[in-house]
C-alpha cells in the first residue's frame, strides 16, 4: 500500500481528494480525524491524510475507529507517521479530548498528555498512555450529530436476495447501541480480550429512547439500527416499553445472542415497540463446538428462540461459520443439516456462512494449542496485525465447503431445494448427516410448561376489554358471569369467566396497562388474584 500512495492518484482518488478539498477549505481545521472502521478503508484514509499533509502541513492528522483498535496495537512502522500524527486506540472520546487540549492550548511538550495513542517521537513509534483521567461514560458521550451528511442522497440496493444484506444496504439507518460492549463476553472465537467487546457498559432505557427521539427530530428518519455486539433482552424489554409509552413511530433492528431469555412474549413486546429484525450467532450448529465456542446456547434453544421471533413477526439472521478449529467433515455436514431443517420449519429467513479466522485478540489465538492449532509464525509485523495463519491439526481443507455451503444457502433463503440430499451440494463425497431428519420439528415443540418466575414483569399492551355481566342458570341453580371481548387490528376474541373473576381481570388489567409507570411483579399479580378467589 505504501508503494501504491506514491503513484499517482487515480480517477476515485481525484474525486475523493476534490470534496475533500472543499471542506478542508471551508472548515479550515487544527485537528482532522478519520475513522477506519474496515480494511477496505484504509487505503482511502491514507490518500486523505497524505493530501492534507502534502498541501496543509499545519493541520494534525489522527487515525481511530475499528481497523487501528483491532489491526494496529503493536505498530512499529515509522512510514504510518509519513501520514498521520497520531493513532487512537480503544474509545476514541477522551483521546481525542487530549490531542484537542493538546493543539489548542499549545502545551509544551514536554507537559503534554496522552490516553491510548501511538505518536512519532525522536524518529521512533511511541505508545502514550500516561492521563490518569478515566473514560468517558456512556450516558456521557451524546447523541451522533449527522449534521453535514447528505442523508437524502443514499442509495438504495435492494437487489440482493439475502435479506439482512438488504436492510444494510436499503437506503441508511440513524445508528445507536444500547450498551458498550458484550454482556457474555465469553466467545472463543471473538475478540474479548479489547476494550470494545470486554468493557461492557449498558445505558439506561430512558436516555436510549432520548436519543431516539433527538435523532428522529433532527434527521426526519424514524428507522434506528443498534449496532451492539450483542443487545441485553433486559435492556431491549425497557426500551421497547419506553418506546410504547412515548407512543413512537419508530422501526429498529439490533444484533443479539439467541437465549432462553427470549421468550414468546419478549418477543411480541419487542415487536409491538417496532423491532423488525434481529441477527444473532447460530455460528456452528453443533452442540459440542458450540460447548467449545462457549456459546452459551443449544440448537434446540436457538430453534425455539427464532420460533419466537419469527411467530411474533420478527425476522431472524443467523451468523453460520465453518472451518472451527477441531471441527470435523462430519460436524460441517450436520451443521448444514440443522441449518436446513431452521429454514425448512421457517424459523429462519436469512443467514450467511463465514468461514473461521483465527484473530491474535480471542482465546483461540492467544491460547491456539489449547483448540488444536498452530501457529505458522509467532512473528509480529511491523503494521497490521489481527488475522493469523495457522495450521489444523485435522489436516481438514474447510475452504473446500465454501461453494456449496453457500449455494445451498441461496436456495434455502428462497424456500426450496429443501428435498436435495446434501451430497447434490458438493462436487466431492461427503459422509451421510448423523442427524435426525425431524431433530428441529422435535425441538420445536411446545414443551413449555408455566413456571413464570415470581419475579418476572408483568405488562398489558392491548386495550381496554368491553365487558358484559350477565346471569346464567341450569336446573334451578344461577351463575353471575363475565363475557370480556378484546380488540386488536387483527381479531377479536372472547372470554368468558364468573363475575368476580371478570371483574378482577377488568381491574388488573388497568393496573399493568403499559401506560402505568409502576410495573407490577408476577408474585403481585397472583396474589392479587388469590385475594379475589378467597371471595368465591
Amino acid at each position: 500500500m505504501y508503494h501504491a500512495l506514491q503513484n499517482e492518484p487515480t480517477y476515485i482518488d481525484n474525486i475523493l481528494i476534490s470534496v475533500l478539498k472543499d471542506k478542508i477549505e471551508a472548515i479550515q481545521p487544527k485537528l482532522f480525524l478519520i475513522s477506519v472502521p474496515f480494511p477496505g478503508n484504509l487505503y482511502s484514509a491514507f490518500r486523505c491524510a497524505q493530501w492534507v499533509k502534502t498541501n496543509h502541513p499545519e493541520i494534525k492528522i489522527s487515525m481511530g475507529g475499528g481497523f487501528p483498535n483491532t489491526e494496529l496495537r503493536s505498530l512499529s512502522d515509522k512510514r504510518v507517521f509519513q501520514f498521520f500524527d497520531f493513532i487512537t486506540l480503544d474509545d476514541g472520546e477522551l483521546p481525542i479530548d487530549l490531542l484537542i487540549q493538546n493543539i489548542r492550548e499549545k502545551v509544551p511538550k514536554e507537559m503534554q498528555m496522552y490516553k491510548r495513542t501511538f505518536l512519532l517521537e525522536n524518529g521512533e513509534v511511541i505508545y502514550k498512555n500516561d492521563s490518569f483521567r478515566k473514560d468517558y461514560k456512556q450516558a456521557d458521550v451524546g447523541t451522533p450529530d449527522y449534521t453535514g451528511l447528505l442523508l437524502d442522497k443514499y442509495i438504495s440496493v435492494i437487489e440482493i436476495v439475502n435479506p439482512m444484506h438488504r436492510m444494510w444496504s436499503d437506503g441508511r439507518w440513524n445508528k445507536l447501541t444500547m450498551a458498550h460492549g458484550c454482556y457474555w463476553g465469553k466467545c472463543t472465537f471473538c475478540d474479548i480480550s479489547l476494550d470494545y467487546i470486554k468493557v461492557y457498559e449498558p445505558v439506561q432505557a430512558r436516555q436510549i429512547v432520548d436519543r431516539i427521539e433527538d435523532l428522529y427530530a433532527k434527521t426526519g428518519q424514524n428507522g434506528f439500527h443498534f449496532v451492539d455486539e450483542a443487545a441485553p433482552p433486559a435492556l431491549m424489554r425497557e426500551v421497547a416499553l419506553e418506546i410504547i409509552r412515548r407512543k413512537l413511530a419508530v422501526t429498529w433492528w439490533t444484533n443479539i445472542r439467541f437465549e432462553k431469555s427470549f421468550t414468546a412474549d419478549l418477543c411480541l413486546l419487542l415487536k409491538a415497540s417496532g423491532c423488525i429484525a434481529v441477527s444473532g450467532g447460530l455460528e456452528v450448529a453443533s452442540d459440542r463446538l458450540l460447548k467449545l465456542i462457549d456459546k452459551g446456547v443449544t440448537v434446540e434453544q436457538v430453534a425455539k428462540v427464532t420460533r419466537n421471533f419469527t411467530e411474533a413477526g420478527i425476522m431472524v439472521h443467523a451468523y453460520l461459520m465453518y472451518g472451527y478449529p477441531t471441527q470435523t467433515v462430519q460436524e460441517t455436514v450436520d451443521s448444514l443439516e440443522m441449518v436446513r431443517q431452521l429454514f425448512e420449519a421457517g424459523v429462519l429467513q436469512s443467514g450467511f456462512w463465514h468461514q473461521f479466522a483465527m484473530t491474535a485478540h480471542s482465546p483461540v489465538g492467544m491460547y491456539s494449542e489449547r483448540f488444536g492449532v498452530v501457529k505458522e509464525t509467532e512473528t509480529i509485523g511491523t503494521f497490521a496485525n489481527n488475522d493469523i495463519n495457522y495450521i489444523d491439526k485435522t489436516g481438514i481443507d474447510h475452504n473446500k465447503f465454501s461453494f456449496g455451503l453457500k449455494k445451498s444457502l441461496f436456495n434455502f433463503m428462497h424456500g426450496i431445494c429443501f428435498d436435495y440430499e446434501l451430497q447434490d451440494w458438493f462436487d466431492f463425497k461427503i459422509p451421510r448427516t448423523k442427524i435426525s431428519a425431524n431433530f428441529i420439528e422435535h425441538a420445536l415443540k411446545d414443551d413449555d410448561h408455566f413456571n413464570t418466575k415470581p419475579t418476572a414483569k408483568v405488562v398489558w399492551i392491548g386495550g381496554k376489554p368491553s365487558a358484559e355481566f350477565f346471569t346464567k342458570s341450569k336446573k334451578g341453580n344461577t351463575w353471575e358471569m363475565a363475557s370480556l371481548t378484546f380488540h386488536d387490528k387483527r381479531e377479536s376474541f372472547t372470554v368468558q369467566t364468573n363475575k368476580i373473576e371478570g371483574e378482577w381481570l377488568v381491574s388488573i388489567l388497568e393496573k399493568i396497562h403499559i401506560s402505568n409507570e409502576k410495573v407490577f411483579s408476577f408474585a403481585e399479580v397472583k396474589a392479587d388474584f388469590e385475594t379475589v378467589i378467597k371471595w368465591l
